[in-house]
């Protein structure tokens, strides 16, 4: 018996590959940090101090490691000027302004859903009490 679409195969052979390199993207834009990071330089470059004011609740740490990986990702680029002190903006590549659409709907659909999904929690909730 010969599968009738070989479309579907050939991408089954990939699927396993394809998924842990999207594994690694997703995690990345997955992070609550990452997303409030990207949707922050959306507006235009900012400075660390900037970002971490707006954010408010993140740790010094958590938005460098943050900073640093959505640079390393192509996302973020850093730019240092020397000046005493030194001044560090970061701002959002094209790749990075790509990715505002798609995070600025997820974003759009958790606020039009968050109280279905409170509900749907507390409903949840109360079955296993």
């Amino acid at each position: 018996m010969k599968p009738a679409n070989k479309a579907v195969t050939v991408d089954h052979a990939r699927f396993p590959r394809s998924c842990q390199a999207a594994s690694g993207v997703l995690s990345r834009i997955g992070d609550k940090w990452s997303v409030l990071v990207v949707m922050l330089l959306a507006g235009g470059p900012k400075r660390f101090s900037e970002l971490k004011r707006a954010i408010g609740s993140i740790s010094q740490r958590m938005l460098t490691l943050t900073l640093r990986g959505l640079e390393r990702d192509g996302l973020v680029t850093r730019t240092v000027t020397p000046t005493i002190p030194p001044r560090v903006d970061y701002e959002l590549t094209d790749l990075g302004h790509s990715l505002c659409g798609p995070v600025r709907g997820i974003g759009d659909w958790a606020f039009e859903n968050h109280m279905r999904i409170e509900e749907a929690r507390r409903e949840y909730d109360a079955r296993q009490a």
